[in-house]
């Protein structure tokens, strides 16, 4: 394949600018039942029809939403009663708690104060006023009495 030293004859465009024709004159056409109508072209040519009535546009129709307001009042309705109920769950479990605690309190205070009352009743605090002490060296316990 032979490549040739010089480069090849480049072409350049330049853009053209583009006329726009006159606007077409149009014919006065008689208000009143539908007539021919004539529109005389640039060139010259006339082109002849019945013009076009337009279309009545109708009227907008109040568009609808998607979903309804009562599925949207019931799914929030939901929605505020799982968060309740969310709520409750966590408040019923804290007044579980509190009354496990105050009960563990309860029977503390009762094992607590029964030792103190148990160490007032067998402690040996030695002599008490206006009691009776009594030494038991021998004894002999004879048809059910109690002899010294």
């Amino acid at each position: 394949m032979h490549r040739p030293n010089h480069p090849a004859a480049i072409e350049v465009h330049h853009p053209q600018p583009l006329i726009h024709p006159p606007a077409a004159p149009f014919v006065p056409v008689q208000p009143g039942p539908p007539a021919v109508q004539s529109i005389v072209l640039p060139d010259g040519r006339t082109v002849t029809g019945y013009p076009l009535t337009p279309t009545p546009v109708p009227m907008p129709v109040a568009a609808r939403p998607v979903v309804s307001r009562t599925a949207v009042n019931i799914a929030l309705g939901g929605i505020g009663f799982g968060a309740v109920c969310g709520g409750l769950f966590l408040l019923t479990t804290f007044v579980a708690a509190l009354t496990a605690f105050i009960a563990q309190l309860i029977i503390l205070t009762a094992v607590i104060f029964g030792g103190w009352i148990a160490v007032q009743i067998f402690g040996a605090t030695g002599h008490r006023d206006g009691g009776t002490t009594v030494n038991i060296r021998k004894a002999v316990i004879k048809r059910n009495h109690f002899h010294s």
